[in-house]
C-alpha cells in the first residue's frame, strides 16, 4: 500500500467532528425554542393586558348604561349593570396593575386612569342620588353642564392610550418572535444539512482509504485460509480415527467402570447383609427379653386378680352381715319405740321418764337408717372393685397375646438371621468373579492406549502443515492491524 491511513484516528475525528456539529445544533436549538417560548409567553401577556383595558372600558360604560336606565325609570333593578360595573371596574384595575408591573408608563397611566374612573364614578353615583332624593331640577342641571360626557371621553382616551402603549410592545414582541422563529429554522436546518454532508464526506473517505485496503487483505487472509483447510481435512479424518479409538476406550473404561461399581454395589451389599445379620440377631434377643419380661408381668397380673378377687369376697360377705344384722336392729328398734309409745301413753305421768327413753330409741333407729345408707355407698363401691377386676383380667389377656406375637418375632427374627448369612456368601463369590472381568478390561486399554499413541504421531505432521499455513494468515492479519 502506498498510504497507511489509522482507521481509529480517521474515526474518531469524522464522527467527532459530527456528534460536535450536532451538539452545537441542539444547544442553540434549545436557546432559541427557550427565547421563542419565553417572546411567545410576552405576547399573550400583552394580549391579555389589552383584553383586560378593554374589558376596563366596557365595565365604565356598563356603569352609565345602568345609571341611565335608573334615570329614566326610576326602577332600582336597571341599577344592576351599575352595580355588578362598579364591582367589575376595580377587580380589572387591580389585574392590569398586576400585569403591567414591570412597565412604569403603564404604572403611571393607571393612576392616572384610576383618578378619571373615581371621578366618573362619584357623578354617576351623585345622579343616582339626586334621582332617588326626587330633584330633577339639580339633576337636569347636571346634564345640562356636559360634565359627564367629557369624563366619560376622558376614561376611554386615557384606556386607548393604555391599549395603545400595549399594541407597540405587541408589534415589538411579535416582531421578536419572528426573528426567533427564523433564526430557530435557519440553525435547524442548516445545522442538520452541514451534519448530513459532513458525515457523507467522512464515510466517503473511509471507503476509500479503509475499506478497499481490508478488501485486498481480506482476499489474502482467504487464500491462506483455503491452504489451511486442506490441512484441516487430513487432520479431520486423523481425528476420526482418533475419535474412534477414543470411543473403544470409552466404552471399556464404561465397562470397567460399571464393573468397579457393581463390584462397589455388590461389597455395600455384602456389608448390608452382615449388618443386618447382627441387627436382627439383636432383634431376636430383644424379643426374647420382651417375652420373658411379658410373661412376670402376666404373672403378676394374674396374681393381682386373684388377691382382689379374694378381697372382694371376703368384702361381699361381711356387707351381707353388716346388712342383715342392721336389717335386724332396725326392725327391733322400731318395735321397742313403737312399744315404747304405748306403755308410755299407759303409764300417764308415770311414763314421761319412759316416754324419753322412746324418744331415744327412735334416734338410734334414725342413726340405724343413715348406717344403712352408708352400707349401701359401700355395695357400690364393691361393684367398682369388681369392675376393675374384670378391667384387670381384660388387661392380662391382652398381655398374653402380646407375649404369644413377640415370641413370633422371635422366630422370624433368626429366620432373617440365616438368609443374611446366605447372601453374605453369594455377594462375596460375586466380588471375586467381577475382579477377574476388571482385569480383562484393564488389558483391553493398553492395547487401546497403543493405538491411539501412533495416532497422535500422525497428528503432529499435520500440525507442522497447519503451521506454515497460520505464518501466512499472520503476515495478512499484520497487514490488516496496520490498517486498524
Amino acid at each position: 500500500m502506498a498510504r497507511k491511513i489509522k482507521l481509529e484516528p480517521v474515526i474518531r475525528i469524522g464522527f467527532g467532528i459530527t456528534l460536535t456539529l450536532m451538539a452545537a445544533i441542539g444547544v442553540i436549538s434549545w436557546a432559541t425554542m427557550k427565547k421563542l417560548n419565553e417572546t411567545n409567553g410576552w405576547v399573550s401577556h400583552t394580549y391579555n393586558v389589552i383584553g383586560n383595558l378593554k374589558d376596563l372600558e366596557k365595565s365604565v360604560v356598563d356603569t352609565e348604561t345602568g345609571q341611565r336606565g335608573f334615570l329614566v325609570t326610576a326602577r332600582e333593578n336597571f341599577l344592576e349593570p351599575y352595580t355588578q360595573g362598579r364591582e367589575d371596574v376595580n377587580s380589572l384595575v387591580a389585574k392590569i396593575r398586576e400585569l403591567t408591573s414591570d412597565n412604569p408608563i403603564q404604572q403611571e397611566n393607571l393612576d392616572t386612569l384610576q383618578q378619571l374612573i373615581d371621578l366618573k364614578l362619584e357623578e354617576l353615583e351623585l345622579r343616582i342620588q339626586l334621582k332617588r332624593e326626587g330633584k330633577e331640577e339639580e339633576l337636569a342641571a347636571q346634564f345640562a353642564t356636559g360634565e359627564g360626557k367629557r369624563k366619560m371621553d376622558e376614561v376611554r382616551a386615557a384606556i386607548d392610550a393604555a391599549i395603545q402603549i400595549e399594541e407597540r410592545l405587541l408589534i415589538e414582541r411579535t416582531s421578536e418572535m419572528e426573528d426567533v422563529t427564523r433564526l430557530a429554522t435557519l440553525v435547524s436546518v442548516g445545522g442538520t444539512f452541514s451534519a448530513i454532508m459532513l458525515s457523507l464526506l467522512v464515510l466517503i473517505f473511509i471507503g476509500r482509504e479503509v475499506i478497499q485496503p481490508i478488501t485486498l487483505t481480506a482476499n489474502q487472509i482467504n487464500s491462506s485460509s483455503s491452504e489451511i483447510a486442506a490441512s484441516v481435512e487430513q487432520q479431520e479424518r486423523i481425528a476420526q480415527q482418533q475419535a474412534a479409538v477414543a470411543s473403544e476406550t470409552s466404552t471399556t473404561m464404561d465397562e470397567l467402570g460399571a464393573s468397579s461399581r457393581q463390584s462397589a454395589q455388590q461389597a455395600e451389599a455384602a456389608a448390608a447383609g452382615a449388618k443386618e445379620a447382627l441387627n436382627l440377631s439383636e432383634g431376636g434377643i430383644q424379643a426374647v427379653e420382651r417375652t420373658l419380661q411379658g410373661m412376670a408381668t402376666l404373672q403378676d397380673k394374674v396374681v393381682a386378680i386373684a388377691d382382689q378377687i379374694l378381697r372382694l369376697s371376703e368384702q361381699t360377705s361381711q356387707i351381707g352381715n353388716i346388712s342383715s344384722l342392721v336389717s335386724d336392729l332396725a326392725n327391733q328398734t322400731n318395735m321397742l319405740a313403737l312399744n315404747a309409745a304405748v306403755e308410755a301413753v299407759r303409764a300417764g305421768e308415770h311414763g314421761k321418764g319412759f316416754a324419753v327413753v322412746s324418744g331415744e330409741i327412735r334416734k338410734l333407729a334414725d342413726r340405724s337408717k343413715n348406717s344403712a345408707e352408708k352400707i349401701n355407698d359401700l355395695v357400690e363401691d364393691i361393684q367398682t372393685a369388681l369392675d376393675t377386676t374384670i378391667s384387670a383380667t381384660d388387661e392380662g389377656t391382652k398381655t398374653v397375646k402380646e407375649s404369644v406375637r413377640i415370641t413370633e418375632e422371635t422366630a422370624r427374627a433368626f429366620s432373617g438371621v440365616t438368609d443374611a448369612v446366605n447372601n453374605v456368601a453369594l455377594n462375596s463369590q460375586q466380588i471375586s468373579f467381577n475382579a477377574k472381568e476388571q482385569a480383562a478390561a484393564i488389558q483391553q486399554i493398553l492395547t487401546a492406549m497403543a493405538h491411539l499413541n501412533q495416532t497422535a504421531q500422525e497428528t503432529a505432521s499435520g500440525i507442522s502443515q497447519v503451521k506454515e499455513g497460520t505464518h501466512h494468515l499472520n503476515d495478512a492479519a499484520l497487514q490488516l492491524r496496520t490498517i486498524v
